[in-house]
């Protein structure tokens, strides 16, 4: 029995299956990088854009590049630095000395008054 429904079998706000008549897609450019361990990666890019120097390798995480002869080295990765490590670069001796001065002042002062 016909219910006179003229869209039956798409969804609403479907698209019409014809690209072409969508839209125009940009100009793009695919671009090949090479890793130490022979590994390659396509990327597509628009045509206009410049191509990064480096790309991380999906496979292996290492830099790669664009000249498939000579792919760039593997960067040593930077040592764990401890949170102390980073507050001795920020201040010397002297300045954490005086702060941690400032710091236990301020402690016997309130712990005076809280229990006096």
């Amino acid at each position: 029995m016909p219910t006179g429904n003229v869209i039956r079998g798409t969804r609403v706000g479907s698209a019409p299956d014809r690209r072409a008549e969508r839209h125009q897609p940009a100009p793009r450019r695919t671009v090949t990088y090479w890793c130490r361990n022979d590994h390659h990666t396509e990327i597509r890019l628009a045509a206009e854009v410049e191509a990064p120097q480096l790309w991380d390798c999906p496979r292996c995480g290492i830099p790669a590049g664009q000249d498939a002869q000579n792919p760039p080295g593997r960067t040593r990765p930077e040592p764990y630095k401890t949170h102390l490590a980073y507050v001795k670069e920020r201040r010397t001796a002297e300045e954490g000395a005086a702060l941690l001065a400032e710091a236990l002042a301020a402690l016997r002062r309130r712990r005076g008054r809280s229990t006096g």
